[in-house]
């Protein structure tokens, strides 16, 4: 039973307690007076019957509308149960294809980390098995590095290796900056009625020289390098720059600097390491000017390059300079032979022309004047009906049958001809 079945049933039951007051007021207005009391009674009687009728018929609909109420909730309940349970099946289904898609991905992303993983492994692998082996290599390199410094060391205590390793660091430089032996410079080459033989001599233009001796002290600098005290480094350092003093007075004993020898008024004094041309400009500058009032230059590696490079542009330019003038007396002879050569061919055209009025007048006027006997003769050959002998070439070549003659008449013709 539904909500609206046990509405109507209450609204039923409530119309007919209505109607049985509006009988039991009728009877009372019938019998107001006499049958009251009957009334009354019959009122109440009926009134408890009414009620009674009213509770019976009400608690049999309540009970009935309720279990059909139940009934009906329940079934609404149970279908509306159903369809959310199908609902739910169905979208669980859906999220369980999604679930197992991500699952698919998941487990596909976590193939890849697990690849990429691998490979990551296997390359730190590698990566720390290289730079294990570079850090032995470095190891070993900086072993053989500290025993080559220490030779080097021991070597340069020599004057004479000293003198060789300033000899190739020379060299290098000279390398670089595109200079030739006995193209551009000259090495140890002795300085004639001198006796003096620079390490160097840089050949320049108009046969110009400028020498360069590559020796310089570096005894006390390496002492100096080694020292542990304030005051050993103090004394090495005064010992070395009063060597390098003593060396620029000694390059200008040398005749490195000689007009008869057509040198220049300077002389290049090579330091062969950075370090100690810096060292010197830092701990006494006057060293550099002091050389320059002796005419000595002194140069490290970087400032040999540079003048080596301003001594190949003034080459280079003195070449060019000669070159230019080579051509231009090229060009004037050149200019000479061109107005030779016009002028024979202005005379060879004026030639030319005078042919050709020759060869115009050939084919016209003296053409003309040939034609016309020719013509007379022609005209009379015509007359007389006279064939046209045939050329010598074009008989000898004609066959018997050709010229209506036999084989013998025309033998017997050929050697009468030929008595």
């Amino acid at each position: 039973m539904s909500w609206t079945s046990l509405i109507i049933g209450l609204i039923a039951g409530f119309i007919l307690g209505i109607g049985a007051a509006f009988v039991f007021k009728l009877m009372q207005a019938r019998t107001e007076k006499g049958l009251a009391k009957e009334y009354e009674k019959q009122r109440e009687s009926n009134v408890n019957a009414v009620i009674e009728t009213v509770k019976t018929s009400f608690g049999s609909l309540s009970l009935d509308a309720l279990s059909k109420a139940q009934e009906a909730f329940l079934n609404l309940a149970r279908e509306r149960l159903e369809s959310e349970r199908k609902a739910g099946a169905q979208e669980l289904e859906a999220k369980k294809g999604l679930i197992d898609q991500q699952l698919q991905n998941m487990t596909s992303q976590l193939e890849k980390v697990s690849t990429l993983m691998k490979e990551l492994e296997k390359d730190r692998e590698q990566k720390f098995g290289a730079l294990a082996e570079q850090l032995r290599t470095t190891s070993a390199q900086t072993e053989t590095l500290a025993k080559t410094t220490g030779q080097l060391r021991e070597a340069l205590a020599s004057a004479k290796v000293r003198g060789q390793w300033g000899e190739r660091m020379a060299e290098d430089v000279l390398r670089i900056a595109g200079f030739e032996e006995n193209v551009n410079y000259l090495k140890q080459r002795t300085i004639e009625e001198a006796g003096s033989r620079p390490d160097f001599t840089f050949l320049l233009p108009q046969d110009f020289k400028l020498n360069m001796d590559v020796k310089f002290p570096l005894d006390n600098y390496v002492k100096f390098c080694e020292a542990n005290s304030d005051g050993e480094k103090a004394k090495y350092c005064g010992n070395f720059l009063r060597d390098a003093k003593a060396r620029i007075k000694e390059v200008t004993t040398r005749e490195y600097i000689n007009p008869e020898q057509h040198t220049l008024d300077y002389v290049l004094l090579f330091i062969p390491n950075e370090q100690v041309y810096r060292f010197i400009h830092e701990q006494d500058s006057s060293i550099i000017d002091y050389g320059l009032e002796n005419k000595v230059i002194l140069c490290s590696p970087v400032t040999l390059f540079a003048i080596l490079v301003v001594i190949r542009h003034a080459v280079d330019s003195f070449a060019l300079q000669q070159k230019s003038n080579e051509i231009l007396s090229l060009l004037g002879r050149f200019a000479k032979q061109w107005s030779k050569f016009l002028e024979q061919l202005s005379l060879l055209g004026k030639r030319i022309e005078a042919v050709n009025r020759e060869y115009e007048n050939l084919t016209t006027t003296r053409k003309r004047q040939l034609e016309k006997p020719l013509n007379d003769i022609e005209n009379l050959r015509t007359r007389l009906q006279l064939p046209v002998a045939p050329d010598e070439d074009e008989g000898s070549r004609l066959l018997p049958e050709e010229t209506g003659e036999d084989s013998e008449k025309l033998l017997g013709n050929k050697k009468a001809d030929n008595n």
